[in-house]
Parts: C-alpha cells; sequence; structure tokens
C-alpha cells in the first residue's frame, strides 16, 4: 500500500495559489514570458490556472486577506543564464542574475547550485536554479 492510500496521509503537492492585482497581466506574464502552460481562466472570476510541469499554478486576486499567498516558486531549469537572458527579454523584471549559490564535493565530484531572480508584475520573485558539474 501506497503512502497516499493510507488514511490521512499527503501526496504530492497538486496546486499551489500565487495572488495576484491585475489577473490579465498576470496571465500574460506566465503565460507569455514565463512560457507556461495556460490551462484555463474561469469565467465571471480573478482565478486562472498553469501547468507547472505537473504542479497546478493558481493565479487569483483573492476576495479575504486570509488567502493572500506570497510565495517564492523555484523552476528547474537546465541553462540558468539562459533562461534568465531569455525572459528578462521577454519584460520580466531582473532582480538577481546568474550566481553561485553552493558548491560541495560529494564522492570525488563537485557539484554547483546556480540560481537567478526575476520579478512578476506583482513583484513577486521568481527562482530559476539549476545544478551542474564544472
Amino acid at each position: 500500500m501506497s503512502e497516499q492510500s493510507q488514511p490521512g496521509a499527503l501526496g504530492p503537492i497538486a496546486q499551489i495559489h500565487v495572488s495576484v492585482t491585475d489577473l490579465d497581466r498576470s496571465v500574460a506574464f506566465y503565460r507569455d514570458v514565463l512560457g507556461l502552460e495556460h490551462l484555463f481562466t474561469v469565467p465571471g472570476q480573478p482565478m486562472a490556472f498553469f501547468d507547472a510541469f505537473g504542479v497546478r499554478l493558481y493565479l487569483g486576486v483573492p476576495e479575504d486577506a486570509a488567502f493572500h499567498s506570497r510565495p517564492l516558486l523555484y523552476y528547474r531549469v537546465d541553462d540558468v543564464e539562459k533562461t534568465y537572458e531569455t525572459v528578462v527579454d521577454r519584460g520580466a523584471e531582473p532582480i538577481h542574475p546568474p550566481h553561485l549559490v553552493h558548491r560541495e564535493l560529494h564522492n570525488g565530484v563537485v557539484a554547483e547550485l546556480w540560481m537567478a531572480f526575476v520579478a512578476d508584475p506583482d513583484g513577486i520573485p521568481i527562482g530559476f536554479m539549476t545544478q551542474r558539474t564544472p
């Protein structure tokens, strides 16, 4: 029996909510700048959904302050420099260019963690990260 099938057990993250102030502007950013697949926008409601590689990303204008979110999402990318350059060229606000975050030696092999950050239209940071062997 898998952990998911046991009563009360959690499964993988299915959806993440990101609070936005202007849904149309945010849909354009997440679709056209980040390149995420826009699944649907709920007619008459300030809610839009994207496929973030198997996790559903929910952009919404919260009606209640208790549901306001400010998540920091990190996307795994193959080439952090190219991804950063691409999304900045498409209009993302740069926060921090690609930089080395951590280097470690594991079993005789050097591994590096690199990150870069841009902001969405509401100023929420979005991280890009890659692990590589120099």
